[in-house]
């Protein structure tokens, strides 16, 4: 397959089982393990996927479809649609580029990126790869506080608008691709924001997990706030308690997440946990949601249960192995693309029409 089949007629089109062959055609093995693999018997990165699939659509029909408005605003960003790119580490292991590519790629799209703190390319580097374009900054709190407040310093005045605090890795779930795999990285690979710190050569990812704070507690959100002045999403929520307590404590905004299989194996999929959480929250703060959307139709139900906004990760990433920025402005565009399409047969021609009827109860 060829880039160009990412498209039919001249719009865009998402056969993402495809083009994950394709990546995979172009990474090393361990790399591919790696981007799509899980924790332990990846029963949930399993689940994650089906979970969607158990959620069935109730369309209205004999509506008038004939324009479709998918635009949103989330913390004060407009955008075109709610498909936003989640974080992921490490994109020098899938293209040179890194994560200037899928920067790139995501700014033509109109998306948002969530830039992780694993990021090869430094929060410079990459704002400056698309100039303009939204973005937020994903978190690990490090051992060393004094780098985490200098990182969240920076990347605010790199001008991305939020945090995203990920909750979920207090210890790094097993992994046995990689452990099997014995996963370092290349020679010459640094992470972008930490070169002189955690960034040399031939590591591997079990190392600089072990650089990440354990004694995390929701007072983290408000500390993480005053050092960036930037509002601080929580990624990483599973349960509706934890959500009202991280409102509670400053959060303005909540991700429900399982770190797409990759951490808990046997946790909620994403699907799953969304109800609970969009109740406890109660319209406060905007609830997203990723783990495994790979449709635009998983994208109505997911905003039908109550989410704002949903993020992408692993088809981004496939995206970018298969043709860098522009694989990447493919995948998001094709996903926009479906999600007309989708709500257009649904009988809703704006988000605001996107309401608990439409989809039945997941689980």
């Amino acid at each position: 397959m060829e880039l160009g089949d990412l498209e039919w007629r001249g719009r865009p089109a998402v056969d993402l089982a495809a083009l994950e062959q394709v990546a995979r055609g172009r990474l090393d093995p361990a790399v591919y393990d790696y981007v799509a693999g899980g924790a332990d018997s990846e029963l949930t990165l399993a689940d994650n996927l089906a979970a969607w699939d158990r959620v069935r659509l109730r369309p209205r029909v004999l509506r008038d479809v004939r324009q479709v408005d998918t635009a949103t605003t989330l913390l004060g960003v407009p955008l075109p649609a709610p498909i936003l790119v989640a974080p992921t580490g490490y994109h020098e292991l899938v293209h040179p580029q890194a994560e200037e590519a899928t920067a790139a790629g995501a700014a033509a799209a109109g998306s948002l990126m969530v830039v992780s703190t694993q990021a090869n390319r430094s929060v410079e580097q990459v704002a400056a790869a698309a100039p303009g374009a939204p973005r937020w900054f994903q978190v690990y709190v490090h051992v060393d506080h004094g780098f985490t407040e200098e990182l969240v310093g920076r990347a605010a005045a790199a001008g991305y608008s939020a945090l995203v605090l990920t909750a979920d890795l207090p210890v790094l779930g097993n992994r046995l691709r990689d452990l099997r795999n014995r996963l370092r990285f290349p020679p010459g690979m640094v992470l972008g924001n930490a070169v002189d710190r955690f960034g040399s050569t031939g590591e591997d990812v079990v190392a600089h997990a072990s650089q990440f704070e354990a004694g995390l507690e929701p007072a983290t959100i408000a500390w993480l706030a005053r050092q960036s002045g930037l509002p601080v999403l929580v990624k990483g929520v599973l349960r509706g308690d934890d959500a009202e307590e991280f409102v509670a404590a400053g959060a303005a905004g909540i991700v429900v997440s399982n770190h797409g299989g990759r951490q808990l194996d046997g946790a909620l999929a994403a699907a799953d946990a969304l109800p609970e959480v969009v109740a406890a929250v109660a319209g406060q703060v905007p609830v997203l949601v990723d783990g495994g959307v790979r449709r635009g139709t998983d994208v109505v139900k997911a905003l039908s249960l109550g989410a704002g906004a949903v993020l992408v990760g692993r088809p981004v990433l496939w995206g970018l192995a298969a043709a860098g920025a522009e694989g990447v402005r493919q995948v998001l565009a094709g996903l926009q693309e479906e999600l007309v399409r989708a709500m257009a047969l649904c009988g809703a021609t704006s988000l605001a029409a996107l309401t608990p009827d439409l989809v039945t109860a997941p689980g």
